[in-house]
């Protein structure tokens, strides 16, 4: 603590109780009392143009090629994010996975049986997914020849759909710890862009994002202008259909569902059996079988 900055020593004391009485009284309403949305921790050392430049899909770049590349971006940072803080995410102080709400976030398995995970295992779940999708040569290819399978977006949206569970997690359970690591304008960046390109290319739906639509206003975020969008809109069309193009040309669709079970992963420092992976049912619930 005695690290800190003094500003942000001053909003971690008055948040974790250690203010004066007069600070108390004049915290105002329950949004104000979340540590995320205080003042002095919504620094983003990132600019508009920044991000602008970062989301808008490249003139004659492949729509597929720019959503895969995001997402192995996203992964790997928000995976070291968590890793940062993992060991204060236990199935003791964090019994199940939730985020601002609260909201109650539950494995549903192939058979809809719905399972209330604590939040270190339902993360190091998404963590095992998603490494073994952007592993997987059938799923994101890199080898000259190989097309994107058919129905890549939706396995982008899934995929996105489980990290902002991820984010939404930190932010609701451990911007303490963010804070005191002083990671929290790193972490606000992350968001910003996550969010940003969410919002270009209507990846992950409003009704996820709204559990942290407070933090999106006071870090400004805001849909793409019209003209970007227009732009945008014109790139995804032609490479969608290029790539629906090159999907017809296929003798069979790729199974992009298949998954095997028995798999061990190591995310954040700890090595877990991973599980197989099923369809999603709800817009908050994720499904993941058991091992066999």
């Amino acid at each position: 603590m005695d690290k800190l900055p003094e500003y942000l020593r001053d909003t971690v004391d008055w948040f974790m109780g250690k203010a004066r009485k007069r600070d108390r009284e004049c915290m105002g309403s329950e949004n104000e009392r979340k540590l995320y949305l205080q003042g002095p921790l919504l620094e983003l050392r990132i600019s508009e143009n920044e991000i602008n430049f970062l989301t808008d899909l490249p003139k004659d770049l492949d729509y597929n090629e720019w959503l895969a590349s995001h997402t192995i971006g996203f992964f790997e940072h928000i995976n070291l994010i968590y890793g940062t803080i993992s060991e204060f995410c236990t199935p003791s102080s964090c019994p199940d996975m939730v985020g601002p709400g609260p909201r109650q976030y539950l494995w549903v398995d192939e058979k809809g049986k719905k399972s209330r995970l604590s939040a270190p295992q339902y993360i190091d779940y998404i963590m095992t997914y998603v490494q073994k999708t952007i592993n997987d040569e059938g799923t994101f290819p890199t080898k000259h020849g190989n097309d994107f399978p058919t129905g890549f977006d939706t396995q982008i949206r899934k995929i996105f759909r489980l990290l902002f569970h991820v984010l939404a997690h930190i932010y609701h359970c451990h911007f303490k710890e963010i804070v005191l690591l002083q990671l929290h304008a790193h972490l606000n960046a992350v968001f910003v862009h996550f969010v940003e390109f969410s919002l270009r290319f209507q990846i992950v739906e409003e009704k996820e994002l709204e559990v942290l639509e407070d933090l999106i206003v006071a870090l400004k975020i805001v849909t793409p202008n019209s003209k970007s969008t227009d732009e945008n809109k014109e790139n995804i069309q032609q490479s969608s259909a290029t790539t629906e193009l090159a999907s017809t040309s296929k003798s069979e669709p790729m199974d992009v569902s298949e998954s095997s079970a028995g798999e061990t992963t190591k995310t954040s420092g700890n090595t877990q059996n991973t599980a197989a992976e099923a369809e999603m049912v709800s817009d908050v619930d994720c499904s993941i079988s058991e091992n066999d």
